[in-house]
This record gives C-alpha cells, structure tokens and sequence, in this order.
C-alpha cells in the first residue's frame, strides 16, 4: 500500500518497460529513429502508449483521433488496439515527420487501419463536425501546440459519443504547471487541468504516467 504515486528512478522505469511493455520489433525501431530527431523529446513514452492502446480496446474503440502524430509511434499503439474494421484518423502538419511514420505504419501492417489528414488539425475537426462525425468517436488522443489545446478539447468533445475518452498529454509539462514560479503562458496545461478538472460534462483523471495524460470522460447525461 502507499498513500501516494511512487517516483519512478531509472532502474525502476527500466524495469516497468523490459518487463511489462509488449513493444513491437517495429514500435523499437521507430523510437531509435525518433531519438535520433532535435524534437525527440516529443515522442511519448511506451508505458504510456500501451496504456492508451488498454483504454482503446476496454472501449470497443472503432473510431479513434490523434491530435498531433509526430513520427507515428504513438498511432501504432493507438491503431494495434482498434476493434475490427477501426480506424484511426490522424491529424498533423509535418510532412517529414509523418513521411517516416507512414513508412513504419506499413512496416507494422497497419496502414489501412490509419487514416492521415496532413493540414491545420482545426481544420479537419471543422470537417468531420461539418460532415455529421459528430458523437461518433470513441477516444481522442491531443498531443499537438499546446496553445489550442482548450480548443481541441472542445472540438474532441463534439465529435465523442457518450462514454468516449479524451487524453491530453502533457498535462504535468515537465513539473511546470506546479510550479508558481512558472507563468501561465509558460505553463499552458495548468489552466487546461483546472477547467477540465471542474467541466460537468466528464468524469475526470490526471494520470502520473509519461508526462501527465489527463483523461475525461463524456458523461452520457450532458
């Protein structure tokens, strides 16, 4: 029993991941190659992407978004646990960075599972609400600027159906949002969590994993 979350040390964090994370030869791969990136500080942990993948498939998941894709590790683990016939929508601005996750999603085998809108994500949430998606999806997965993610929270609300998930990521921004030292513009989630935290319309849970993922919930009653 503890009354709080234990602090994970290197030799612990080794541990959880050499022994309860079942990453694929291709996931490894693609994740040397993101170290290899200036910005490979913003792929996610494979803790974490296994636990998105658990939350994925405990939701019968068959329509699932991923706000910000970056090298495309994260959508694997995303798209591995979609029900039959599922699919993933992705959205991204980089054209490099999604040049090398489109090449590991076929790797892997699931290139048809993955559905890659390149633009403004605004944009194409604009789209799918203008098309009727509206209550259809069943999990969404924010990891892009920090800046509108109030706005695609928003946006990921409309499109989820009653009992869907939204995750933001980066929820704990590295100790920022903690800190008073920090201002607000330096520690954008800080206000996010607050909000979210306090929104009626979800049930809610900041969890310690990665860099915080802040999961709600949308209650089947708002």
């Amino acid at each position: 029993m503890s009354r709080r979350t234990l602090a994970l040390t290197d030799a612990l964090h080794r541990y959880l991941v050499e022994t309860t994370v079942r990453e694929t030869d291709v996931m490894r791969r693609l994740r040397a190659e993101t170290d290899k990136l200036p910005a490979a500080n913003m792929q996610i942990a494979p803790e974490q992407g296994q636990f998105m993948q658990l939350l994925v498939e405990l939701l019968g998941g068959r329509k699932v978004l991923e706000i910000g894709t970056f090298t495309g590790y994260s959508a694997l683990w995303l798209a591995g646990g979609l029900a039959a016939g599922g699919v993933l929508i992705c959205c991204d601005v980089n054209q490099e960075w999604t040049t090398i996750a489109r090449r590991f999603w076929q790797e892997a085998g699931l290139a048809d599972r993955i559905d890659l809108r390149l633009g403004p994500a605004l944009e194409t949430l604009d789209h799918l609400l203008q098309q009727g998606a509206a209550g259809s999806f069943d999990f969404t997965f924010i990891d892009a600027d920090k800046e509108n993610s109030p706005v695609y929270y928003e946006r990921s609300l409309r499109l989820l159906r009653s009992g869907g998930v939204v995750a933001v990521d980066n929820a704990l921004q590295g100790g920022k949002v903690a800190d008073p030292a920090v201002s607000d513009h330096d520690a954008r989630h800080r206000d996010l969590n607050r909000r979210v935290c306090h929104d009626p319309r979800v049930t809610v849970s900041l969890v310690p994993i990665g860099d915080g993922l802040l999961l709600a919930r949308k209650r089947g009653d708002r």
